[in-house]
């Protein structure tokens, strides 16, 4: 009797932290600010902006109020604490697991000129971050564009999100963001969560009218937690936003080019609906989130005199992916290699079977049996 007393206590306290995270407040990411001013920006390379608008003139100096605007203070910061039942052995373990679950269903990219260079501009940001986990970073062939890292470090980036870059800065600020998520620990905290809300539901599935039959509900729900390792909240993605800008700057690279990567991406969704990339989905690139992105790069990241927008390298590996891609394209389309037909194609090749001249062995016949009766 005690030990159902005790594990009733336990289940009660689950409880309440569930009712707790459902109350707490998220903490504001990037207080309110002045408006960026939209005046001439501080010195660059010379790579002119491709898109968008003019970027954020910066202040010379800026007094960060805390360590987490403090981008001399990153790596010895606490970003990444909060309510989280994964320690950092476990996360990895976790995020080693859905990494294989990954390659196993994806084909990567094995040229090594560009999963070299790819895996050199991710090793750099994490560097330059908050990260507590080593990352390992591959390339998934696919024209989708897209980028995920997955708890533990384990980074993907689509071959697409290269090819739709126009500059490394672009691809580096996806690549941010993406390391962002990690090192706040969005995936296991919002598993964490999960968990605690499947804690509280026990009494109700053991003492309710189902009693036991209920155990296979709950079991049931499991199969959703995976997908909160990659499906985040307005206010992660913010955060991730915030960090990433952070990150960018931290490692010498244009804030400005994050924001004129999904400005781009905004512009391309005007123009032809439904075209924004599935990673961009959930949380599209608002005109709201467009703009706070850009208050807090004036706000909280002093001028520099020049930043890395591109590189000639970014420039090769992008032709030489491209080149990659296309003999995979003509390899998968050539005589011998199965090929699907839509249904308007098959119609137009099939004869109408009223013309009598036409033949066509492979058409399917209907002959009446020899016993069959009149």
């Amino acid at each position: 009797m005690q030990a159902i007393l005790r594990h009733t206590l336990k289940l009660a306290l689950a409880s309440a932290l569930v009712a707790g995270l459902a109350l707490a407040t998220p903490q504001s990411q990037a207080p309110p600010s002045q408006d960026p001013a939209k005046t001439s920006p501080p010195a660059q390379q010379q790579t002119p902006q491709q898109t968008g608008s003019q970027p954020v003139q910066q202040k010379d100096t800026v007094t960060p109020k805390n360590s987490k605007e403090d981008v001399e203070a990153i790596g010895n910061r606490s970003v990444g604490k909060g309510m989280n039942l994964y320690s950092l052995e476990r996360e990895i373990s976790l995020g080693k697991q859905l990494a294989q679950e990954v390659e196993r269903s994806s084909k990567l990219i094995d040229d090594p000129v560009v999963t070299e260079y790819v895996n050199r501009v991710g090793q750099n940001l994490v560097r330059n971050s908050d990260a507590r986990v080593p990352f390992t970073i591959k390339v998934i062939d696919s024209d989708e564009v897209n980028a995920f890292a997955l708890p533990g470090g384990f980074f993907y980036v689509n071959s697409g999100l290269i090819l739709r870059a126009q500059e490394e800065s672009e691809l580096a600020g996806v690549m941010a963001h993406e390391i962002s998520h990690v090192c706040a620990r969005h995936g296991t905290k919002n598993a964490t969560k999960g968990e605690l809300m499947q804690l509280a539901t026990i009494p109700l599935i053991l003492l309710g009218p189902g009693g036991w039959a209920g155990y296979g509900i709950y079991q049931g729900l499991n199969l959703a937690i995976p997908v909160t390792y990659l499906k985040f909240s307005r206010d992660a993605e913010r955060e991730a936003d915030y960090l990433g800008i952070q990150y960018m700057y931290k490692t010498g690279y244009d804030p400005n080019s994050y924001v004129t990567f999904f400005e781009r991406i905004q512009a391309d969704e005007k123009r032809r609906p439904g075209t924004i990339p599935k990673v961009f989905s959930t949380h599209p690139p608002t005109p709201e989130r467009i703009e706070n992105t850009q208050k807090e790069i004036a706000r909280i990241l002093p001028a520099r005199q020049e930043y890395i927008v591109t590189t000639s390298e970014f420039d090769t590996v992008k032709a030489r992916l491209r080149n990659i891609m296309f003999t995979r394209k003509v390899s998968d389309n050539g005589p011998g290699k199965p090929t699907l037909r839509t249904k308007t194609e098959q119609s137009k090749k099939q004869p109408t079977g009223n013309d009598p001249n036409t033949t066509d062995d492979d058409r399917p016949t209907l002959k009446r049996r020899p016993d069959s009766q009149p």
